[in-house]
């Protein structure tokens, strides 16, 4: 990279900014947290449901971003690294402080927040029951999706990512993004009439 460069990073890819961050430029660090501080936080915030929570992991992820720094390497988008790093303490804070009882729809899912069908502590066991019910008949629909789709429609529907964040994590370009969930949802609908056919042919 040109040394004139040094001073700015704002027309140049993440990726790129990231490397010099790499060869020891503290203001490309710098240009990476400005550029993914409000993205980050919202998509933290929509699983912790605090701000205290929020800024404290959105902290670690950038502590973890300059300590890590050496493990990336430009195969990857940067985005879908440092979102990863987001995810995964996103996921070990719901865990230990769910005021929730959970139940995961993808447990194998390392990349990502535990998908969840919550039901409150204070709910009846009737309540709870009806919601482990609910949670059996995604679980099936989504085992007879594809991959490429179900991911996606778990990123948009149940953890709420605007296309641009799932397009970002995912490394597709958002018309790829866009076009798998809208094929997604059609095959989920095809999935779940048919579930809803052989439960009534089941109880005739």
């Amino acid at each position: 990279m040109k040394s004139s460069v040094g001073s700015t990073f704002k027309d140049f890819p993440d990726e790129q900014v990231m490397l010099a961050f790499q060869s020891g430029n503290e203001k490309a660090y710098n240009e990476l947290v400005k550029r993914y501080t409000e993205r980050l936080y919202h998509y933290i915030y929509r699983f912790v449901k605090s701000v205290e929570d929020t800024e404290d992991i959105l902290q670690e992820v950038f502590l973890r971003l300059y300590r890590n720094r050496n493990s990336y390497t430009n195969i990857a988008r940067f985005s879908t690294w440092i979102f990863t790093i987001a995810n995964n303490l996103t996921r070990t804070h719901y865990r230990k402080n769910s005021r929730y009882i959970t139940w995961s729809i993808e447990d194998s899912n390392e990349d990502f927040p535990p998908i969840q069908l919550r039901a409150d502590k204070t709910y009846s066991p009737e309540q709870i029951v009806d919601s482990r019910l609910a949670l059996n008949k995604i679980k099936a629909a989504l085992n007879n999706l594809p991959d490429e789709y179900s991911e996606l429609l778990i990123m948009r529907e149940i953890h709420e990512m605007s296309y641009q964040e799932i397009s970002d994590s995912v490394g597709l370009p958002m018309g790829t993004v866009k076009s798998r969930i809208n094929r997604g949802r059609s095959k989920l609908q095809l999935i779940f009439q048919s579930l809803y056919k052989e439960k009534v042919v089941n109880a005739a």
